[in-house]
């Protein structure tokens, strides 16, 4: 079963706790690491957390049609995620979309698109795993 209501809020505790630890990593890691470790930490520090929310997902729309809600989630947390970062960084230290994208600048080793890969697989994994199972959603 499709949930968009889950989705979005589950969307929405993804994004107020990567904010949150890009705030943590901004202003007290930062002070005891350097900008790359810092990078590191803000992008393998909600890895668990996305993997929690989306076997949380996948548990509450497990079903027939597990994997377009699985697709909605991966197709709807990892763009709208890249815009919240984008708009905390840009609000909070005047940055500017170039400075931005580098970020996913892979050949510096950037860490930030495992982030969002995990952000696109992490649904869709969850729900499959879940549907080779058999698990099918909770009453109530």
């Amino acid at each position: 079963m499709i949930r968009p209501g889950l989705t979005f809020a589950l969307w929405l505790a993804l994004a107020v706790m990567i904010v949150v630890n890009d705030m943590i990593g901004d202003t007290w890691i930062a002070m005891a690491l350097s900008v790359r470790a810092v990078e590191w930490y803000k992008a393998l520090v909600p890895l668990p957390y996305v993997v929690m929310l989306a076997v949380i997902h996948a548990r509450r729309t497990a079903g027939p049609r597990w994997l377009e809600a699985a697709l909605l989630a991966s197709l709807l947390w990892a763009p709208s995620t890249v815009l919240v970062d984008f708009l905390y960084a840009r609000l909070t230290f005047g940055t500017e979309s170039v400075e931005f994208l580098d970020r996913f600048a892979f050949w510096w080793s950037a860490p930030y698109p495992l982030l969002v890969l995990a952000l696109l697989a992490a649904p869709v994994a969850a729900g499959w795993g879940l549907a080779r199972r058999g698990v099918q959603k909770p009453e109530g």
